[in-house]
Order: structure tokens, then sequence, then C-alpha cells
């Protein structure tokens, strides 16, 4: 029962796949970390199907691309975006830690959140027209692997306040039970993408972990640690960033 309401904590928080309703507690929350990379995996196979309908009905390239963007805001409601927007208009002050941390609360929309979205969206939305078959399958890897580096790195990472959401599933999540699962997790994913296509699963792996570090040393250096905001900016960075290498090597080969 611990196990299925942590499941349900986790698809409720980051997802918006109607869950079962009840009161969240400590103990609710102590694991759900865990489940959180198995919604990259739901996207994942909803994008596996969605190349497979495509070869089979023969949809348009153009359609396909765009259809294969929605797929992911569908499922998580954008929680991400969210955070990735409130975060480039954070980078893009070029104000002190505080400041910056302000901006983050701040509901409204600047210049740079609109131009950065815009310019991902367009990067991804060219990449993905740019994949032949074989990138495109070991690309839906990318949204499982994200989502266990973001909750490592919530889990073990140095967070910028001592309140928030993120501090809170980080406190619930100390148990080194929620870290080791990652990590297995996350190892699986790679194993599984490198042995599916060497050349493609070792060029997502390499996107991703430049990523994370880039990612963590921004959070500590700009910012004094990592936030939930951050975090969904890295989430959306790294899909975005491993579905452009990809196309790259695609065509290159």
């Amino acid at each position: 029962m611990k196990i299925l309401r942590s499941i349900a904590v986790a698809f409720s928080m980051y997802s918006k796949i109607p869950m079962p309703g009840f009161q969240w507690d400590s103990e609710d929350m102590k694991y759900h970390l865990i489940f959180f990379p198995w919604i990259g995996a739901l996207i994942g196979g909803l994008e596996y199907l969605l190349l497979r309908f495509a070869g089979k009905f023969e949809l348009p390239g153009l359609s396909f691309a765009a259809f294969s963007m929605v797929i992911p805001l569908v499922i998580t409601g954008g929680f991400h975006v969210d955070g990735f927007m409130d975060t480039a208009d954070a980078f893009g002050s070029w104000q002190s830690k505080e400041k910056r941390l302000a901006i983050l609360k701040d509901p409204h929309i600047g210049a740079f959140a609109v131009i950065h979205l815009g310019t991902a969206g367009l990067v991804m939305f060219a990449s993905l027209c740019m994949m032949d078959e074989r990138a495109f399958l070991n690309y839906c890897f990318s949204f499982f692997l994200a989502r266990c580096l973001s909750g490592i790195c919530v889990v073990k990472g140095k967070k910028a306040k001592e309140e928030g959401l993120l501090h809170t599933e980080a406190k619930t999540a100390a148990d080194k039970t929620v870290f080791w699962i990652l990590l297995v997790e996350l190892a699986m994913c790679l194993c599984l993408s490198v042995w599916m296509d060497p050349l493609y699963g070792a060029i997502r792996c390499g996107t991703a972990f430049t990523v994370t570090l880039y990612y963590l040393h921004g959070a500590h250096k700009y910012f004094g640690g990592v936030t939930g905001d951050l975090a969904g900016w890295f989430v959306v960075t790294a899909e975005v960033l491993m579905a452009f290498t990809g196309a790259i090597a695609s065509c290159m080969r």
C-alpha cells in the first residue's frame, strides 16, 4: 500500500494523469521520487507508439514532429516548462542571487522566458524533423534519463532555499534507498539505451551528463543551489539537447 501511495503522489505531482485522491503525509512522499522517472517512461512509450502510428499511416514529417512535442506537454501539463520559463527570466536578469531567487517566485512572464521557450521549441521541432528512425527510437529514452538525473540532483544536490516544494521533496526522500534506486534506474536506462544503439546511446548519455554538470554548476554559482524551478529548467533543457545531438548525429551518418 505504501508503494502504491508513493506512485500516486509521484504521478499526481509531476503529471496530469488522474490519480486516487487522499491526504498525503511524509511517509507517502518518502519514496515518491523513485517513481518520478516512470512518468518519463510513459512519455517515451507514447512517443514510440506515435512513431509506429506514423509509419503505418504515413503521417507527414511536420505533423509527426508537432505531435511528438505535444505528448510531453499533455502528460505533464507543462509542469517543467513553467520552471524553465521562470529560470530563463532569472538567468537573463544578471542580478544578485537573492534577486534571481525572487524572480523565480514572480508569477509574471518576462521577455527572456518567451525568447528561451521559443528558441527551445524551434530547436526541438527542427531536431525531431531531422532524426531518422534509429535516432528517434533512442530519443525515447531521454524522458526517463532526464528524470533520473533530476531526481538524483534533488536528493543529493545543495538546496538554494530551506523552504519550498523541492526542499520538502528532498527532506522527505532523504532515505538512502531513494538515491540508490534512482542510480539503479539510471544505470538500467543507460545500459539499455547503449545496447539498443551504441552510437546514439553514447551520444545521449554524454549529452545528459554534460547538461547535468552545467546545471549543477550554474545552480550553485547563480542561485546558491538547486530549486524546483531550476529542476524544471534542467528537465526541459536536457530533453531538448538530447534531441538536438541525436539529430546532428543522424544527419552526419
